[in-house]
């Protein structure tokens, strides 16, 4: 049976009445696990903390912190998924008062990326599914994940490792399951995301980095013309690093000095 816990028991079954399962009423975190420990975690329960204020979830922060590190010592490796739900709940979108926030675990193994990913970049694809704004639930890693599932189904090919996805306007948000950075001259850019996309935790960790090697940071709204203009493009999350990337549709870049400083330095975080 695969390594699980609901609040903090094991368990594998879920109580149909939970509004998780019914309306996608809650958070989750995907957390790198090396050596017993959950990587990059301060961060992870940072996101969950601003989730939680966001959708006025009771979560105590002390209970999942102690429960995670628990999980982790006992999986030892691989990839950690907590889920936060607002817990059962009767038929209709009104939450029941005073309902207590249901914690889940479950590990994974840590997934096998080619390595080729990393050292000579990947291609994206376009996604035609479309980001819709909401800067409520903008940078959040809400449950509600219907829009990736969708773009992820659009490709099947082994020439494809992420695609890139844009808002209903146009603007440049995010790939499938990683964010997105350009570096223009000196500049590193990356996109706003107060209208929708996810705030990722290696994203959080790159700009900490970038300010650290003095490099200039612009979180703006980013369109084609700025892909056309990179000279470099890289993708990230908090369980592979960074991917280069070096093409996308008839677009080419190199795998350039900056990614790979910065991915050089991601790997000490990641220990990978």
């Amino acid at each position: 049976m695969t390594l699980s816990w609901i609040d903090g028991v094991p368990a594998d079954a879920l109580s149909l009445k939970d509004r998780g399962l019914a309306y996608g009423d809650g958070l989750f975190e995907t957390i790198l696990v090396k050596a017993g420990a959950p990587l990059l975690f301060e961060r992870h329960l940072q996101r969950l903390t601003l989730g939680g204020r966001r959708l006025a979830l009771a979560l105590d922060l002390s209970l999942i912190d102690s429960e995670c590190r628990a999980f982790a010592a006992q999986m030892g490796e691989g990839v950690m998924k907590l889920i936060v739900t607002r817990g059962d709940g009767l038929r209709g979108y009104a939450p029941v008062t005073g309902a207590q926030a249901r914690r889940m675990l479950q590990a994974s193994p840590a997934p096998v990326y080619p390595c080729e990913n990393a050292k000579q970049g990947i291609r994206l694809f376009p996604c035609r599914t479309r980001l819709a704004e909401q800067p409520l639930l903008a940078g959040l890693k809400h449950l509600n994940r219907l829009e990736q599932v969708i773009a992820r189904g659009e490709w099947h090919d082994g020439e494809h490792a992420e695609g890139l996805m844009r808002d209903t306007t146009g603007r440049l948000v995010e790939a499938v399951y990683s964010n997105l950075f350009l570096i223009t001259g000196d500049v590193l850019l990356t996109a706003d995301l107060t209208r929708c996309g996810v705030a990722g935790v290696m994203r959080a960790e790159i700009l900490v980095l970038a300010e650290q090697m003095d490099l200039p940071v612009r979180a703006l709204d980013l369109y084609m013309s700025d892909l056309r203009r990179a000279d470099e493009v890289f993708v990230c999350n908090s369980v592979y690093g960074i991917w280069p990337v070096c093409a996308f549709e008839q677009l080419n870049w190199p795998v350039g000095p900056v990614t790979r400083k910065l991915q050089n330095l991601v790997r000490g975080l990641l220990d990978i």
